[in-house]
């Protein structure tokens, strides 16, 4: 357990003038009340506030912020009151340890509607006093740091509720170092054995190559000393999540994975930052998509760097960071920096944004819409990395990264959002579902009559767009989607053999948040709620065995009773990707995933689109999917390859060899698969084989219908 001599030395590194008497009798104060509490690890409580005092020090937070860290659990575990902390510490103390107490009693992975309300006043204390959260995260990193002592299922449920709400949060505070910890923290647990199989390649590698980090140190040393610049530069391997989540993301194995090495170079002013990545780019090739100025276009949350990625040595490429010392710790705090202190002052760094000013950005398109629509958007928000786009009159829009001309045009004005019918990038007429770049002039073409499509959901990446769109479809085809929604809910009901009186329909309205049960039915023949969740609501205990079985023969909604249709074999879309018909004359309607390479013959025959969704609920394993894999040439492997199939309920419908060398495989499997979780599971048990050296989904454009 840290002494109180030791805290205060912490503080006073950073602030001389620090209250020393306070923080005593903080530590005094806390220490009494928690006496005789222990941890499930065995040790004093105590020693968890303690701890989380110190990783505040880390960010140089004020005295009141670490006073609050001592105290954070007093009003909620112990006999204090917030009259008491207030009469002993002040005010602002008090409200502090009161907001901290507040969010503690959050259930932030409760059920969707619970959630959402929770997620506001989450925010309504974020608005209030953004310290209430740099303790929380603190308190959540500690937590996260011990959570070996607590049982099994109480870790998964803290680790997947600190993946989706914590670790984000601390990401777009700009915190990114508190981020990558949580998330790695959290994936150790849930994915123990991705995270251990990437340890293990990382040490094959390492073993490989040597040192390469400190090699790469010493290259990028040496050509700034012949440039006579002075910085400090500092390399590191990435965190095992982050690799993890590229792969995912980008679908390669971690042989093909290249910029897994990351470089930060400090240096004195801006003028350097640009001297320094034009010695970086003169000594190695630039990879080309992969620079981001976020100097000249800085993130909401203060953020300013320069990110480049090149050739370093031996071919392996590596991304490099450049900033400067005031944006460095911008980069480190986040909005933290607008509370740290220099030399016993509070520092006045340029960079550091306002607190209030970032939370205002988060909620203030927030207001409209209902509580589930308020959740989807502050989780869109919060994962949300930018991208700076430009109006034709040279005025500059940020959107999250993955935005659309569609969220473009919504980002501009609802009305034009509403009205849009195609748009230019650079000058080049482009499809609405694009996805826009940094740097890119955006042009927006409307016409007047044109309204909101269905489609259109499923193109956008903002809450804002969403909202609009579902709004406007509402409004305009609130009759259409009664009408489905009746039929949605009569053949749900019929399934686990119930009515589908006014009666249930109203009340399980009521349990969901909604209006009545006519805003029920719009929102089901709107695909905006589930017939499976309705039944889950109502009938909780029939819904497991019954309500989320699918009609393999009707696997899609969109189609009329006289069409027919099949699956592209260019993209093989499964459950959960989003999907859209084409109608060939002869063959029915062919389905597509929405982000088909086959789809741009298409753009200029609209006629021929149909917007499809797939049925909601769990589908029969029928979706034949085509995965390529390279396997070493091993006795025994291609046999633990099909196991390994076989024990995600997997079924292998045909398997071919594509190509034999000495040693390794190449081979196509079709797998037959539920949906696109099955997909990812299959991928993933693959890719932590280690005899699997690369495992990729196989999409061959030219089989086309």
């Amino acid at each position: 357990m840290i002494d109180v001599e030791d805290l205060i030395a912490l503080v006073r590194n950073y602030n001389p003038r620090t209250n020393t008497g306070l923080i005593r009798q903080a530590y005094a104060y806390g220490m009494q009340m928690h006496e005789g509490q222990m941890r499930q690890s065995g040790e004093p409580y105590f020693t968890h506030p303690i701890a989380v005092a110190a990783i505040l020090t880390e960010q140089r937070l004020d005295d009141a912020t670490i006073v609050t860290a001592l105290l954070h659990d007093t009003i909620e575990d112990t006999k204090s009151t917030y009259a008491e902390i207030a009469r002993t510490f002040g005010e602002e103390v008090a409200e502090l340890v009161d907001g901290v107490t507040k969010l503690t009693n959050l259930q932030l992975s409760s059920t969707q509607s619970q959630q959402a309300e929770n997620f506001r006043k989450l925010f309504m204390a974020m608005s209030k006093d953004l310290r209430v959260i740099l303790v929380k995260l603190a308190d959540r990193l500690h937590n996260m740091r011990t959570i070996k002592s607590m049982r099994p299922e109480k870790q998964a449920q803290k680790a997947r509720e600190t993946m989706e709400i914590f670790a984000p949060l601390a990401g777009r505070m700009g915190m990114q170092w508190m981020r990558e910890e949580l998330e790695d923290l959290s994936f150790k647990v849930l994915n123990p054995e991705a995270r251990n199989s990437i340890m293990r390649r990382f040490v094959t590698l390492q073993r490989e190559t040597g040192d390469v980090v400190h090699k790469i140190n010493a290259d990028i040393r040496t050509e700034l000393e012949r440039a006579r610049i002075e910085a400090d530069v500092y390399g590191r391997a990435k965190k095992p999540y982050s690799i993890w989540r590229k792969m995912q993301e980008k679908d390669l194995a971690f042989s093909r994975l290249s910029d897994i090495y990351g470089f930060r170079i400090i240096c004195a002013d801006v003028a350097d930052c640009y001297r320094i990545l034009g010695v970086i780019h003169q000594r190695w090739r630039a990879v080309p998509g992969r620079f981001k100025d976020y100097i000249s276009q800085p993130k909401n949350n203060g953020y300013r760097s320069i990110h480049t990625t090149v050739s370093g040595r031996d071919g392996k490429r590596v991304e490099v960071q450049v900033r400067t010392r005031e944006m460095h710790e911008v980069a480190e705090a986040g909005v933290a920096a607008h509370w740290s202190y220099r030399e016993g002052v509070r520092a006045k760094n340029p960079f550091a944004v306002d607190p209030a000013k970032w939370i205002a950005t988060l909620t203030e398109r927030l207001d409209e819409g209902d509580t589930d629509e308020f959740l989807e958007n502050v989780k869109l928000e919060m994962y949300s990395d930018q991208v700076f786009c430009f109006t034709p009159k040279g005025d500059v829009i940020q959107l999250p990264r993955g935005a659309t001309p569609l969220d473009y045009a919504y980002a501009i004005h609802t009305r034009i959002g509403n009205s849009c019918v195609s748009a230019k990038i650079d000058g080049i007429r482009v499809p609405l579902w694009t996805r826009l770049k940094n740097g890119q002039s955006v042009e927006i073409i409307t016409a007047e009559g044109q309204r909101p499509q269905a489609s259109w959901i499923d193109i956008v990446t903002t809450g804002r767009a969403k909202a609009a769109i579902r709004k406007s479809l509402r409004e305009e085809d609130r009759g259409r989607f009664v009408k489905l929604g009746q039929e949605l809910a009569r053949a749900a009901f019929d399934h686990i053999g119930k009515k589908a009186t006014d009666k249930a329909l109203r009340t399980a309205a009521k349990m969901l948040g909604l209006a009545d049960e006519e805003d029920l039915l719009s929102r089901l023949g709107s695909a905006e709620l589930t017939a499976r969740r309705v039944i889950e609501t109502l009938y909780p205990e029939l819904a497991l065995a019954k309500a989320d079985e699918v009609d393999a023969r009707q696997p899609v909604v969109g189609l009329t009773a006289d069409q027919t249709f099949k699956r592209a074999q260019c993209c093989q879309a499964v459950p959960g990707e989003r999907i859209v018909g084409i109608t060939y004359r002869g063959q029915g309607v062919v389905v597509h995933s929405i982000d088909c390479p086959a789809l741009e013959e298409f753009e200029e025959q609209p006629a021929r689109w149909i917007d499809l969704h797939w049925q909601p609920g769990r589908h029969a394993p029928v979706f034949t999917v085509s995965l390529e894999v390279t396997i070493s040439n091993d006795a025994g492997v291609l046999g633990r390859i099909c196991s390994l199939i076989g024990e995600q309920k997997a079924n292998i419908s045909d398997l071919r060899f594509t190509d034999r060398k000495p040693d390794y495989y190449k081979l196509i499997v079709d797998v037959e698969l539920r949906d696109v979780e099955h997909l990812h599971m299959v991928m993933t048990a693959l890719e932590a084989e280690t005899d699997v050296a690369q495992i990729s989904r196989h999409r061959d454009q030219k089989r086309r219908p």
